[in-house]
């Protein structure tokens, strides 16, 4: 950690690092454990090339997904200011084994999440999905957001840097053109994590799942479950518990892969165009 955002965070806290080491945070930021003079063991990631706001989103994100108090999700003890070296502080979750109804819990208190609908599809503000920024401007139905805030910039992004093949551009315009005809029937906006894969779920204190790591915003709520089954490591038992307290609308599995044109064209950009050829076949599948 840099001296100068070591003693930031150290007035930002009022105290002084007893210990201070790297632990494992993610691919994106750096991050440690701190052991503190009044006693406090607090998370702390730091980014020096990281945006002005960009922790301060996450911060949004985590105290908007606190709301429902239905899940854990980590308190959140500071972030900087736009003037400041990038970090955001955070209780420390000592990592335990699942409790015996983890996935229970889980399935049931996210379908709660989702049942607390925000007034819109969008946020009042933008974030970010990795290091990319996710607009969130508000739009009237989710076929329109998911269209324009969702779909198009990615598409305009992958298309600038040359990482998709005009076969699948084709693709992806025919699908923005049918939206409102492919996509679930419309109902109120969900309070969607965003960003959920295995590694954003946390088993924390008491075997309890924590949420963490958001892209938060108002959406569909099935682009959150079609975004768990991307890369797997969610149980049966999850989806099982999750559809118990809020049932999923027919035909939800067939447009799982639809959901997930987003993060993969998020992939796409981030990581390069070996994720392109997923990009084609699911869209050509419903173009």
């Amino acid at each position: 950690m840099h001296t100068q955002t070591r003693l930031t965070i150290e007035n930002h806290l009022e105290a002084s690092f007893e210990s201070l080491c790297s632990v494992t945070g993610g691919d994106i930021n750096q991050a440690f454990k701190a052991e503190l003079s009044d006693g406090r063991t607090v998370f702390i990631k730091t980014n020096p090339s990281a945006p002005s706001d960009f922790f301060k989103t996450e911060a949004q994100g985590l105290q908007w997904l606190r709301k429902p108090k239905v899940l854990e999700v980590p308190e959140v003890l500071g972030q900087s200011s736009e003037d400041q070296p990038a970090f955001l502080i955070l209780e420390w979750l000592p990592s335990e084994a699942p409790s015996p109804d983890f996935h229970q819990v889980f399935g049931r208190g996210l379908a709660l999440i989702h049942k607390s609908h925000p007034m819109q599809f969008g946020l009042e503000h933008d974030n970010y999905i990795g290091t990319l920024q996710q607009a969130n401007k508000p739009e009237k139905s989710w076929s329109d957001f998911y269209r324009e805030q969702r779909l198009r910039p990615q598409l305009r992004l992958a298309c600038n840097n040359q990482r998709l093949g005009q076969g699948c551009v084709k693709a992806l315009e025919a699908v923005m053109n049918r939206l409102e005809s492919i996509l679930a029937p419309e109902e109120p906006p969900a309070r969607l994590h965003g960003d959920l894969w295995s590694g954003n779920l946390h088993v924390g204190p008491q075997g309890k799942p924590f949420l963490i790591d958001p892209s938060a915003y108002g959406g569909h709520r099935e682009m959150d479950l079609a975004m768990m089954k991307l890369f797997g490591g969610f149980s049966q038992q999850t989806f099982d518990a999750y559809h118990e307290t809020y049932p999923m609308e027919p035909g939800w599995e067939d447009r799982i892969e639809l959901h997930q044109i987003y993060p993969l064209l998020v992939h796409v950009n981030l990581f390069g165009g070996h994720y392109a050829g997923t990009v084609e076949r699911i869209a050509k599948r419903y173009s």
